[in-house]
């Protein structure tokens, strides 16, 4: 199962592998103090697609398409999360403010059909 939570949310063991899916570091959370297996700064957005989408939910689906295509061109960046998810429990650690129009939001939803469509083969 992979979940979501935000970074300022108190880690849990039903959290199973923790990813931080965030290019910048979350503000005010000392590195010390965030309980992650990974930091995967490459399976976040791209810094030029991150300021295009500036989290306006008008631009959500563009979003995602543009999103979804950087994923499919760098699958070494998402397949730690599918490996860890294959056997257990899996959270995506985000910072935004918008728990609905958010980059692991969109991770999740691809991440989820990819192990869909695993499971068809």
């Amino acid at each position: 199962m992979i979940q979501l939570k935000r970074v300022y949310e108190t880690p849990d063991s039903a959290d199973g592998v923790r990813f931080l899916v965030e290019r910048l570091w979350p503000r005010g959370v000392k590195k010390s103090s965030l309980e992650i297996s990974a930091w995967l700064k490459e399976v976040a957005p791209s810094v030029e697609l991150r300021k295009w989408f500036h989290h306006d939910p008008a631009r959500w689906k563009e979003f995602r398409r543009r999103y979804f295509s950087e994923l499919r061109e760098n699958p070494a960046s998402w397949c730690p999360i599918l490996d860890a998810a294959r056997s257990g429990n899996v959270t995506l650690l985000y910072s935004s403010h918008d728990p609905e129009h958010n980059n692991a939001v969109a991770l999740k939803d691809f991440l989820v059909r990819n192990l869909h469509a695993e499971k068809v083969k």
